[in-house]
């Protein structure tokens, strides 16, 4: 039987060709260390690798949430920390106040304390980015009224704020809030008008109203300790989450990597022998088109 030249021709094009794609195929993978290209080079693996890509999806928007809550709760205990240290001052001031002080010691207190007040409230009024910290979930606005006096001193607070905390996921299961709570926003606020009371008693010299101001700011201070604690906690239990991220999204990066990446010394080896296939293809091409027409009849 014999063969059309033309079918001899095309089936060794043909084969020719498959071999440079072949080829082609193995240097890109040795050239980026990659085995898959497209969706047909390995389907299975291209299942198995889109499912692990949206896990990591996921765990970088958890890693991101985990990042906010952390900035949350260090600027909250930055927070807390600043007032602790307006209430030691103030409550030392009470005990000053109490001690027998002249009258014009009274007035330096008064006056000091007049300034621990702004400053206590600058620090009830901070802000994350545009966020209160101290204001439950109603951030966009400062969570600590004042009406002043006559003079422009702080007389009375008020909290405008919610007791609502903001929750953050940090896994599927999981989720912290880093505020603090509204018992503690509202205890913040006692706090301000204990400090207007402190005042007010050192400016009238009357003992028993600095007395009763400052067994108050002691009890809003244990208030504070307590808040401080937890957020302590927060921080300990966000860092430790964090770590877990860390851990988990190096784990899903070795599984992609193994499913996507190229055994290079195997790969080499094919590349090798692909390109004496080829070799060889082409020669054997060069030799059959080389026959003429009477080497067919005989």
């Amino acid at each position: 039987m014999r063969i059309a030249t033309n079918s001899v021709a095309d089936s060794i094009v043909r084969q020719i060709q498959q071999l440079s794609s072949q080829q082609a195929r193995l240097q890109n993978q040795v050239g980026t260390g990659q085995r898959i290209f497209q969706p047909e080079d390995d389907p299975s693996a291209v299942g198995r690798v889109l499912n692990l890509e949206s896990e990591q999806r996921q765990l970088r928007q958890y890693a991101r949430n985990a990042n906010r809550a952390l900035e949350l709760s260090q600027a909250t205990f930055s927070g807390l920390q600043g007032i602790k240290r307006v209430s030691d001052r103030a409550t030392e001031i009470g005990t000053l106040g109490t001690g027998g002080a002249s009258p014009d010691a009274l007035r330096a207190y008064a006056a000091e304390v007049n300034q621990l007040i702004e400053q206590a409230l600058q620090l009830a009024n901070s802000k994350l980015g545009h966020d209160h910290l101290f204001a439950g979930t109603a951030v966009d606005a400062p969570p600590f009224t004042v009406s002043r006096d006559v003079q422009g001193r702080a007389a009375t607070f008020a909290y405008a704020g919610n007791d609502a905390r903001t929750a953050i996921p940090l896994s599927s299961s999981a989720t912290v809030t880093p505020g603090t709570a509204g018992d503690t926003n509202r205890r913040l606020g006692d706090f301000l008008n204990h400090l207007v009371a402190l005042r007010d008693g050192l400016t009238a010299a009357d003992s028993a109203a600095i007395s009763a101001a400052q067994s108050d700011l002691i009890a809003t201070e244990d208030e504070f300790v307590s808040a401080l604690g937890e957020n302590g906690g927060i921080q300990s239990r966000i860092e430790t989450t964090q770590a877990q991220h860390e851990d988990l999204a190096a784990s899903l990066e070795s599984l992609v990597s193994k499913e996507t990446d190229a055994d290079l010394p195997s790969t080499i080896v094919k590349l090798n022998q692909t390109q004496t296939a080829y070799q060889a293809a082409l020669q054997s091409a060069a030799n059959i088109m080389r026959l003429s027409l009477l080497d067919y009849i005989r």
